[in-house]
């Protein structure tokens, strides 16, 4: 007769088990802390997004900056504090209407593209130039941004209503083809 030899280690239990039987709510609470973990840090930052305006203090009050990276001087504000207070009133907005952008869930998040494209003109042109021209010609360049976005937003808006009411779209392109036909032989 063999004897055997008893081990008197216990041996590591194989799981048979996976790790999604054993704990059914671990994915989900997972999902549920990122999305806590996501937003608590997206609420600290727009709650001390606000504070930024005070960072402009530590500038200095002349037109001079000197550092031991670069010198920058103001040409226009004649004072760097001064300019560093105008960047942060068009930086701060701005990243505000970003936030929104991303997080915004309803249908018409397109429409807030146009401050954004607003404040991203002036936020350039402050720092290419330098210059007292800030919120006056830069206009112009937002005119083609403005069309599109509305009428993207516009089309978009006709979709849900028709999806809401049931109105049917081919009785308004019948009646804008009849339109047009009318109209351009009143011009011959």
């Amino acid at each position: 007769m063999k004897k055997t030899r008893h081990n008197p280690l216990p041996q590591p239990h194989k799981m048979t088990t996976s790790s999604k039987e054993k704990h059914p709510q671990s994915q989900p609470q997972r999902k549920k802390l990122k999305y806590l973990g996501a937003s608590s840090l997206l609420v600290f930052f727009i709650a001390t997004i606000p504070f930024l305006f005070y960072i402009n203090d530590i500038f200095p009050d002349g037109a001079i900056w000197e550092n031991s990276f670069f010198t920058y001087q103001s040409k226009y504000y004649e004072s760097v504090n001064v300019f560093v207070w105008i960047v942060l009133g068009k930086f701060i907005p701005l990243t505000l209407f970003i936030i929104w952008f991303f997080t915004c869930r309803h249908w018409w998040y397109l429409v807030i593209l146009i401050p954004i494209s607003l404040y991203s003109f002036q936020l350039v042109f402050i720092i290419l130039e330098d210059s007292e021209q800030i919120d006056s010609n830069h206009f112009y360049y937002l005119i083609p941004v403005v069309i599109i976005i509305l009428s993207i937003v516009y089309t978009i808006r006709t979709k849900v209503f028709d999806k809401i009411h049931g109105i049917d779209l081919s009785e308004l392109t019948t009646f804008s083809k009849s339109n047009k036909k009318y109209w351009w032989n009143r011009f011959r």
